[in-house]
């Protein structure tokens, strides 16, 4: 009977480990996507580009979005067993911070987190073939926003779930919030309109 036990223990560890793995690996393809996404001739396009002091290197750019990824990937994961997560030790420093961390586990609200999340998925690949691949400082710019909002909206449903999930979100909308000011300033430097209206009334 216990060998029986152990079986399925193990069986059901295995499952959950495909599911984690798979999981994280669809997230990164996401980066993965993005990285095909950027043509030689864009990248001309973007060395020509006036840019922001704030502007980082091209490595950096790839490796922070497949480590946003892989956190994704797990926080993702987290909400989708979060009945089997203890969060007694969070609640309980949140509770110090007088932070109402009551989980609502409905099924209607982890309906939404997943919606949002696929929703956020899908604005992070298409960032960067709307900046690349179409030429477009202000294309990138609204999706920045709306990547932000339904980031934003995302930890906030990941939250009212399971509390380590929200954690590991936090990074993504750091980097959402960095991207959106990056993105104003590229389209500030490169409008040819902003720039003479700047001129015009010495803001620049």
């Amino acid at each position: 009977m216990n060998i029986k036990i152990l079986e399925n223990l193990k069986i059901i560890n295995l499952k959950k480990l495909i599911i984690f793995a798979g999981l994280v690996l669809i997230c990164m393809l996401a980066g993965i996507i993005n990285k095909f996404a950027v043509s030689q001739e864009s990248l001309i396009w973007y060395g020509y580009l006036f840019k922001p002091a704030l502007t980082p290197p091209d490595w950096f750019f790839q490796s922070v979005w497949m480590f946003l990824y892989v956190l994704m990937g797990i926080s993702l994961y987290l909400v989708l067993n979060s009945k089997n997560i203890n969060q007694e030790i969070f609640q309980k420093i949140f509770k110090k911070l007088r932070i109402n961390p009551e989980p609502c586990l409905t099924q209607g609200n982890k309906k939404h987190a997943f919606i949002l999340f696929g929703i956020q998925i899908f604005l992070s690949i298409l960032l960067i073939p709307v900046f690349f691949g179409l030429k477009s400082t202000i294309g990138g710019l609204l999706i920045s926003i709306f990547l932000w909002i339904s980031l934003c909206l995302m930890l906030y449903k990941f939250y009212k779930i399971v509390i380590p999930a929200a954690l590991l979100i936090i990074p993504a909308v750091l980097w959402s919030s960095y991207l959106v000011g990056l993105n104003l300033t590229f389209w500030m430097l490169n409008n040819t309109q902003w720039v003479s209206w700047s001129f015009k009334h010495n803001l620049l």
